[in-house]
């Protein structure tokens, strides 16, 4: 009896117990909060889709109908509201008002109450669906969505490699933000250039560079989540990070369509 071990932690594997279950509440904190994420970033592609959708719908109608003000071609025509996007000088306002949402509401969102930053990015993703109706002129809209399920499948692929892969890719990242940076130069120029050969390259380039963000990005997500953080916090972190996954989804999206997509 004098061998007997009258510590509990010892005789019942307890400090192996206890750091168990504590890797099991941090695991399910994990979870929890990447999927908070991950929905954050679904209610921002629907609304996304359904403002570009109704934009659509609203701007365009038949070519004989009272309200046509402009031919497009293919059986449509455009109303005041798909002249004053598509054609008017407002469409510069519609088109780069999503990119400089980007620029001054992330670096914001970290101060922001959790209400406010799902405001600011409901908003945003209603912005980005007004700026992306004109795709539905330009594309026939199988491709568009043949082009959005291919997105889809390949951005879940890449999303899930930068959650599991246990290799660090933060030497990715300088590299990516220099793409992205090159990649927005370059497309904001070619606004004015519109050269077929320019647009070719960035949207390459574009396809690589927002896929090996989506993993990246994926990754600093993952590691941003702290168990210590209050409710209010890991809000702010969920949002923040399903921007940043929203932006990837978008933009593989688009440099995708302008590669495969079938044009009207």
């Amino acid at each position: 009896m004098s061998t007997f071990d009258r510590n509990p932690s010892t005789r019942f594997g307890g400090v192996n117990a206890s750091a168990r279950a504590q890797a099991g509440v941090f695991d399910a904190g994990l979870r929890a909060y990447m999927l908070q994420v991950y929905n954050y970033m679904a209610i921002g592609l629907v609304i996304t889709g359904l403002a570009a959708i109704g934009a659509f719908s609203l701007s365009v109608t038949d070519p004989g109908s009272a309200a046509a003000v402009a031919t497009v071609g293919n059986g449509m025509a455009l109303t005041q509201i798909g002249y004053a996007l598509f054609v008017s000088p407002l469409k510069w306002v519609v088109i780069l008002a999503p990119l400089a949402m980007v620029f001054l509401v992330m670096p914001r969102i970290g101060s922001m109450s959790v209400p406010s930053a799902q405001i600011a990015f409901w908003v945003f993703a209603a912005l980005m669906g007004l700026s992306l109706s004109s795709i539905f002129l330009v594309y026939t809209h199988a491709s568009i969505a043949r082009v959005f399920f291919i997105t889809a499948a390949s951005f879940g692929a890449l999303s899930l490699y930068g959650y599991t892969t246990s290799r660090s890719l933060s030497g990715m990242g300088s590299f990516l933000f220099m793409g992205l940076i090159g990649i927005i130069i370059a497309s904001l120029v070619n606004l004015f250039l519109q050269s077929s050969a320019l647009q070719f390259a960035v949207s390459v380039i574009g396809v690589l560079v927002f896929a090996g963000l989506t993993a990246y990005d994926t990754q600093q997500i993952k590691e941003m989540y702290y168990a210590g953080d209050d409710s209010a916090t890991i809000g702010r972190k969920a949002i923040l990070g399903a921007l940043r996954l929203y932006l990837d989804f978008i933009n593989l999206f688009t440099m995708l369509l302008q590669l495969f997509g079938n044009r009207n």
